[in-house]
C-alpha cells in the first residue's frame, strides 16, 4: 500500500516521513517551510513544477 497520495499536502508528507524533503527539492520545490507550501497538495505541487503526478508519487513511494 503507498504511503503518500496525491491528495496529501506537502506538510502532511512532511510530517509523515521527512526524507519525503529531498525527493521534493529534487523537483524544484526549494520552499519547503513557506505557509502556501504547506497548504499545497502532491498533485498541486506537481503540476506546478511540470512533473507528472504518479512520476513524484512513485518517487516518493520508494522511500
Amino acid at each position: 500500500m503507498a504511503k503518500f497520495s496525491k491528495e496529501m499536502t506537502i506538510g502532511d508528507a512532511l510530517r509523515l516521513d521527512i526524507n519525503a524533503a529531498p525527493v521534493l527539492m529534487e523537483i524544484g520545490m526549494h520552499c519547503l517551510g513557506c505557509p502556501s507550501a504547506q497548504g499545497e497538495t502532491l498533485e498541486e505541487a506537481a503540476m506546478v513544477h511540470g512533473i507528472p503526478v504518479e512520476e513524484l508519487m512513485e518517487k516518493l513511494n520508494a522511500i
